[in-house]
């Protein structure tokens, strides 16, 4: 057996790992590199490996650093299934049709500019037709039912607390007739309990190889309860002085925990009176997923929403408003007074969000909240880091606006968690690789696996590095 690790190796973006069993090749998640354009470019539209030679693929989960070249993939020869949780299937079907939108898009608005330059037009990455026909390839599957990907490989998916459908994707494989099986585990991304809307994550007792990702080694979230005291403070003084809280946002899991959040707060009246907008039509096709799969929610979520919440509907009130329309869009950003906006995309790359982001950050009176992990090179990692002066539609924009961090909306399990998690093991994994993390953070997960879990073999593996594993 061996692996490979194409993609979130010393980085977070861009998942995936090959998995080489008696030259059988299943691919862990396929996603998009998110970083400097010509660079994600590149990566992303030339993959490492030949797509024709893979047999199989796991989707842990929908997010687009780990899907989201799945059309790609498929349009590069790939011809196997691609096996998720339902609840995985169904965002997707709404995910990667935008993001081959997108994908047009960003095109086209680079030939206009490579066109002024003398320069030969490029393609999308993948179009929605090529988003469209990757879907015929997805099998769901329910959580702890196997699945046989063929005489020697059983993959098993169990919770993982992160959002909607996401996976800890377990993998047995029997090399030979008569020899022993080895059990194979890949974290996906682990999320933390008590969390909103989603369950715990599942504890697996039992691995040889371990795959564990470390967004957040070396960090420690502070309660989910101050985030939401956090929150409200941070809209009441924005409030007070006129402003509008701008909230770049995830459209899949991170929005739909800030409504449920909101919903709470504005039922029990700690909301000043600005309305509310969720300003992303992906975000609301990925809401109405979240309305129809309440089987994945948690006890907590389910007792509020049948026995407390007024309105029967977490994901809405009142002074919400969804917005769909291109028009209402522009709109909002000619209304007078206080409100909020929550829109994608949440590293700020794209979307509607640079159009808020143009019109209210050099307002001093206004705040930009953010509230989850911005890749490095990124709009949002130099919105974090208070850069005076970025470029948004290739204009300069000077940062006069607030702007605030909130790391305890991630859904992210942060460093003791996930050695917690890895101590639940009965005994630590043979093999432990430390993936998907920046290398500082990944370093620091390590660190403690070897010095306090007492896992004798932890890697940090390179991106492209192949490891034998007999």
């Amino acid at each position: 057996m061996q692996v490979s690790f194409h993609g979130a190796a010393h980085t977070v973006t861009g998942s995936q790992h090959l998995i080489t069993v008696n030259g059988y090749k299943v691919l862990l998640d396929c996603g998009l590199y998110q970083g400097k354009r010509e660079e994600s470019r590149r990566r992303n539209q030339t993959l490492p490996f030949n797509a024709s030679e893979v047999d199989a693929m796991v989707l842990s989960h929908a997010h687009i650093d780990h899907s989201g070249n799945i059309p790609n993939l498929v349009k590069s020869g790939f011809s196997g299934r691609i096996i998720c949780t339902n609840a995985t299937g169904a965002l997707c079907n709404t995910m990667l049709l935008d993001s081959g939108y997108i994908q047009e898009k960003d095109a086209e608005y680079a030939n206009k500019k490579r066109a002024k330059r003398g320069e030969p037009p490029i393609e999308p990455i993948y179009t929605q037709e090529d988003a469209a026909e990757s879907l015929s390839h997805f099998e769901g599957v329910e959580y702890s039912q196997p699945y046989h990907l063929n005489d020697f490989i059983t993959v098993t998916l169990y919770d993982a607390g992160h959002m909607l459908g996401s996976s800890i994707v377990v993998l047995d494989i029997k090399e030979s007739k008569t020899g022993p099986t080895t059990r194979l585990v890949f974290s996906g991304d682990l999320g933390r309990p008590n969390i909103p809307i989603l369950c715990d994550p599942a504890i697996i007792d039992t691995a040889d190889i371990l795959l564990v990702e470390s967004t957040y080694g070396g960090r420690t979230h502070p309660p989910i309860e101050d985030s939401a005291q956090a929150l409200k403070e941070i809209i009441t003084r924005t409030y007070r002085r006129g402003g509008r809280v701008i909230i770049p946002a995830f459209a899949v899991e991170r929005t739909q925990l800030l409504v449920y959040m909101l919903n709470k707060l504005y039922h029990n009246g700690e909301l000043p009176g600005q309305p509310i907008y969720v300003d992303s039509p992906l975000a609301v096709n990925v809401t109405e997923v979240f309305r129809k799969h309440p089987q994945y929610f948690d006890d907590e979520t389910m007792r509020y929403l049948k026995r407390e919440d007024p309105d029967g509907d977490i994901f809405g009130f009142d002074r919400l408003q969804y917005i769909r329309d291109v028009e209402q869009s522009k709109e909002l950003n000619t209304l007078q007074g206080p409100c909020v906006i929550i829109s994608a995309s949440g590293m700020a790359e794209a979307g509607r969000i640079q159009h808020h982001l143009k019109n209210n950050m050099e307002n001093p009176n206004n705040t930009i909240l953010i509230v989850g992990w911005q890749a490095p090179d990124t709009l949002g990692r130099r919105l974090v880091e208070k850069v005076p002066k970025v470029k948004i539609f290739g204009e300069e924009h000077f940062l006069k606006a607030e702007v605030v961090t909130l790391n305890g909306f991630s859904g992210h399990a942060d460093h003791q968690g996930l050695v917690s998690w890895v101590q639940a093991f009965k005994k630590c994994p043979k093999h432990v690789f430390v993936v998907h993390g920046d290398p500082e953070a990944s370093q620091a997960l390590a660190v403690d696996l070897r010095n306090v879990v007492k896992c004798k073999h932890v890697q940090v593996p390179g991106l492209g590095q192949t490891i034998k594993i007999s």
